[in-house]
């Protein structure tokens, strides 16, 4: 389905049946005239759409340096998963790059630093 990694973290226990993760999924947005306000509506629309039980708690664009992306994070259920996901959505040269990183809900905060650094690593560098 487009996707190019998914990095997984180690159980913490036994008894942990999710592994927290982030994952690049390219997009080829060629002749399609689509820039990083549009993208970031559309996915907002399939977030709506698609998530079961989804509730977006941010959605801004960010400007580091010469780049730009736009963020979003949200919450949503999958399986009996209750998730909360950050995404970072930038475009270059008529591609979509989306990072996501997928936490349990519950443990989103105890992730969220090391996700976000993550995250980061992958962002064209000004």
């Amino acid at each position: 389905m487009g996707t190019s990694f998914i990095l997984f973290s180690p159980p913490e226990s036994e008894k942990d049946t999710f592994k927290e993760n982030i994952n690049l999924i390219i997009q080829d947005l060629n002749g399609m005239n689509i820039d990083l306000d549009r993208f970031a509506e559309l996915s907002l629309g399939q977030i709506k759409s698609m998530v079961t039980n989804s509730a977006v708690l941010e959605s801004k664009k960010i400007k580091k340096g010469n780049t730009e992306f736009h963020r979003i994070i949200y919450t949503g259920d999958q399986g009996v998963f209750h998730l909360q996901f950050e995404q970072y959505y930038f475009i270059q040269q008529e591609k979509a790059y989306v990072l996501t990183f997928t936490s349990e809900m519950n443990s989103f905060l105890h992730f969220k630093v090391i996700g976000e650094k993550i995250l980061n690593s992958f962002l064209p560098k000004s």
